[in-house]
């Protein structure tokens, strides 16, 4: 009898535990900070997060791009996503500046649409996610080496990019400054 009962008793615990996984997972949802892109999930109700009587300095670095040239560069959406997902769970918009350090293969993601075309015969799927983060204020600084040895002119990419001399520098000053270097 005993066994009986256990064998019974996991399926219903691991299916109450799914059952309440699914009541805290709702939908994603956007902004607000990035209006139209970052997707967020609700955490569950006590989830470790930001102080939010902190201010934080943040940079994420981004150097691969998508295999396909129609998608979006999935780091541009988690520079939103991590936006909008503190503002979202208490977070003061005021209490975070964050900056993209852009190089390597990723420079292509940052071109004006007709760079883009010129080069992929569609527009760049990342230029109303680039104009939406230049909205919240947050700089993206490009690799003037990267750019270069690809070829690519300053004036070719959008007019919300900052050519920095190289991606290490940019990495170096705003760490002096006291940034925190998200590790992906």
């Amino acid at each position: 009898m005993r066994k009986v009962l256990r064998n019974v008793a996991v399926p219903v615990v691991t299916a109450l535990a799914m059952l309440g996984s699914t009541v805290w997972a709702a939908e994603p949802e956007l902004g607000p900070i990035v209006p139209s892109f970052g997707p967020v999930m609700a955490p569950p109700p006590g989830s470790y997060n930001l102080d939010p009587d902190v201010h934080y300095k943040v940079s994420m670095d981004m150097y691969t791009t998508p295999d396909f040239p129609e998608d979006q560069n999935r780091h541009l959406v988690s520079a939103a996503r991590f936006l909008n997902m503190h503002a979202r769970n208490g977070i003061p918009a005021e209490n975070i500046d964050f900056a993209l350090i852009v190089h390597g293969k990723a420079a292509k993601d940052l071109l004006t649409d007709e760079a883009y075309q010129a080069r992929y015969n569609e527009p760049n799927p990342n230029t109303a996610l680039l104009k939406e983060l230049h909205a919240a204020d947050v700089p993206i600084y490009l690799c003037s080496q990267t750019a270069a040895f690809r070829g690519m002119a300053p004036e070719e990419f959008s007019p919300t990019v900052t050519m920095s001399l190289s991606a290490m520098t940019a990495h170096v000053r705003l760490q002096q400054e006291g940034y925190t270097l998200v590790p992906f």
